[in-house]
């Protein structure tokens, strides 16, 4: 089906391409925080009575007591329960769904409808973790993890993603721009009148470049490669949802220090084998929690760009 481009959305699209192209060579500072909403209300907003929830296993929280959705490994006590109950609503929906990529907003996962389909003309609030899986979380972690055992000093996985005289991962960061603009066009759309977030993922791998093998089995140099990655991610998460008239909430910032490297007692991300009930390179209980308090600081600011 063709459509008509108008004035407005081709400015849009230069601006994100424009945004966009810093990436390759771009990453997040630790200085770089807060959301694409102008408004700065007091620390308590209006509390929104109908709020969807759609994402993927950061969001739903795979293990974590208690799960009421095995299908999606979704516990009530993710970032959107603890936010849905510290903010009253009357009205929740979570369709957060372990596995999910962009494409499952629109198709079903399992006995997961398409997520997008819980949006309502009547939603308040709507909050999107998502891309993560689009860009491939568990290969790249399984990948660098099969190379690390060639060079355990080195790079083995930079230098793999790199083979072709770029870096694939950037790509795929940058592939996934227009699907997550996509979703949320469509979230727009479909609640013209809801404030819309978009959540970040929280940091995985130690902000100093360090690396702790074999707890988190990869090559000493390509921890700093993988943290960048990451970075790039949430930058560009932030750049799409800034175009796109939705918030950005910083996950990263609250849970550096907490990473996988840490002990069990200081970590809020479990390592590939967790000590605490999580899924493997997965935020845990306190993560969730963590996640959920940037959720509701961001919400507490303002009532968002519409």
């Amino acid at each position: 089906m063709m459509h008509r481009t108008r004035p407005g959305r081709a400015v849009s699209k230069r601006r994100t391409a424009i945004a966009l192209a810093a990436l390759s060579g771009c990453v997040l500072t630790a200085g770089f925080t807060g959301t694409a909403s102008a408004a700065t209300g007091g620390s308590h907003g209006a509390p929104r009575t109908s709020y969807v929830a759609l994402g993927d296993s950061y969001t739903s929280g795979p293990l974590i007591p208690t799960q009421v959705d095995a299908n999606c490994a979704r516990s009530d006590n993710n970032y959107p329960s603890i936010t849905a109950r510290e903010r009253h609503v009357t009205s929740f929906t979570d369709v957060s769904c372990g596995g999910a990529t962009t494409a499952e907003m629109w198709q079903a996962q399992g006995t997961n409808g398409p997520q997008l389909d819980a949006v309502e003309k009547d939603t308040d609030l709507v909050t999107l973790q998502i891309g993560g899986n689009d860009v491939g979380f568990g290969s790249i972690i399984g990948t660098c993890a099969t190379l690390s055992t060639k060079d355990l000093a080195g790079d083995p996985c930079r230098q793999y993603y790199g083979a072709k005289g770029y870096d694939q991962l950037t790509l795929k960061i940058l592939e996934t721009a227009p699907k997550i603009a996509r979703v949320l066009r469509d979230v727009h759309r479909k609640a013209p009148h809801a404030r819309v977030v978009v959540v970040g993922y929280p940091d995985l791998l130690p902000e100093d470049g360090t690396g702790c093998f074999p707890q988190v089995p990869f090559a000493a140099k390509d921890f700093p490669y993988l943290r960048d990655t990451e970075k790039r991610l949430n930058l560009m998460l932030r750049a799409v949802a800034l175009l796109n008239r939705a918030d950005y909430v910083d996950t990263y910032g609250p849970t550096v220090g907490h990473d996988m490297c840490k002990s069990p007692a200081d970590r809020w991300i479990e390592p590939l084998s967790p000590a605490a009930p999580a899924a493997p390179a997965h935020p845990n209980a306190k993560g969730e929690e963590v996640m959920a308090q940037a959720l509701l600081k961001t919400l507490g600011k303002g009532s968002g760009r519409h």
